[in-house]
């Protein structure tokens, strides 16, 4: 529904810029405790309407490849991520619908020594950090994971991981928002935000807003956003690409990565095998999505075939990209120090995991209450 833009809307109490997971969240939160909330989402660059869905605990391979000057501040938060999973299930019993949501525990895989140690390492961190993961043998891994590649060497079994379906999460949580009295206004985008006396104004494609409070969880565009406020956040892309098969008979129900390679593989519930976990997509031209890179789609489905090779029968009848939202591998929650008022949602690495309990927590201080994770790990002010 579109709004003149030459008179400010007052309606609204608090205004969410971005519709992905964490945005709708907060939305719904917000409209539930009986607030007039508005939510605002452009839908270019959607992280969550393109996210496989995988509920990551365990620090991924691809941390230490591409960013192992970052690791060791990621690792102080790593407890919030079994925290998160835990919050999906609570999500799930609050919708009272079937999300696809499977906490069937993750493996990550290695293939020669050299991986098990540095995967044994992995684990002692892990545990150390509050993230509960065991690293198994090869004859108890070939057991619990029959379908592996018989040259496997050992993985690291974190029992807190598992999958969703975005698609009908996504779907559940945006009905969620609406059923509580809260309005969405998909496909405009926000120009602007400036502060008033009182609060805010927010000049979007829908209309002018004035607001007391502003949540800004647009993912990649948040940086952009903040910077007009003068506020420092440097988000940038990172397009990802993605794989799915026809369907097949249930034969995995762990959460599979790779010790040093980029691999992601999930079963949905249907049969499709989901396979992903960080090869590079195509960067998005003006108004359009990120698009598919040659090299990645052979390089991800022979990597998937060789650790898993039953898949060969199967056929990949989609292929898409998607926008990952690029910081410090920590998430940014919370109100700005410095602008009473507004808050900033962005999680960090493994974001579609993290999105309802991030929401969940900056919610909770913006009400008053003391969230049950500390936020001082999260300000953004450690770019300033």
């Amino acid at each position: 529904m579109a709004l003149s833009t030459d008179r400010v809307n007052t309606d609204f109490d608090t205004v969410v810029v971005g519709g992905g997971i964490i945005g709708l969240c907060a939305s719904w939160f917000l409209a539930e405790e009986g607030v007039a909330v508005l939510c605002i989402d452009d839908g270019r660059d959607a992280g969550s309407a393109a996210n496989a869905g995988s509920l990551h605990v365990q620090m991924q391979s691809r941390m230490d490849r591409l960013f192992p000057q970052r690791v060791a501040d990621y690792e102080k938060t790593l407890s919030i991520y079994p925290r998160a999973v835990d919050y999906w299930l609570e999500i799930e019993r609050r919708l009272d619908q079937d999300i696809e949501l499977n906490v069937g525990g993750g493996l990550m895989i290695a293939e020669d020594q050299d991986q098990v140690k540095r995967l044994a390492e992995k684990c002692r961190r892990e545990n150390k950090h509050g993230v509960e993961t065991q690293l198994i043998e090869k004859a108890e891994l070939l057991r619990i994971a029959p379908y592996l590649n018989r040259d496997v060497c050992g993985a690291v079994y974190c029992a807190k991981e598992g999958k969703v379906n975005p698609l009908l999460a996504n779907s559940a949580i945006r009905r969620a928002v609406i059923e509580y009295g809260g309005t969405i206004h998909t496909g405009s985008r926000v120009n602007n935000i400036d502060r008033s006396r009182d609060g805010f104004v927010v000049a979007s494609d829908a209309g002018r807003f004035r607001t007391r409070r502003v949540m800004i969880a647009a993912g990649v565009g948040t940086g952009s956003l903040v910077a007009g406020l003068g506020i420092r956040l440097p988000t940038t892309a990172e397009p990802l690409h993605i794989n799915i098969t026809n369907f097949a008979v249930p034969f995995m129900k762990h959460l599979l990565q790779h010790a040093e390679s980029a691999l992601t593989m999930k079963q949905l519930n249907n049969g499709q095998v989901l396979i992903g976990g960080g090869w590079p997509a195509q960067p998005a031209r003006e108004s359009g999505a990120p698009g598919i890179l040659l090299d990645s789609l052979i390089g991800n489905i022979s990597l998937a075939q060789h650790v898993v090779p039953g898949i060969s029968d199967l056929h990949i009848i989609r292929s898409w990209a998607g926008i990952n939202t690029m910081l410090d591998l920590v998430s940014v929650l919370g109100e700005v120090e410095t602008i009473p008022g507004l808050y900033i949602a962005v999680p960090g690495d493994a974001g579609y995991t993290l999105g309802p309990y991030c929401a969940r927590l900056v919610i909770d201080q913006m009400s008053g209450r003391a969230p049950d994770y500390p936020l001082s790990p999260f300000s953004v002010m450690r770019f300033a």
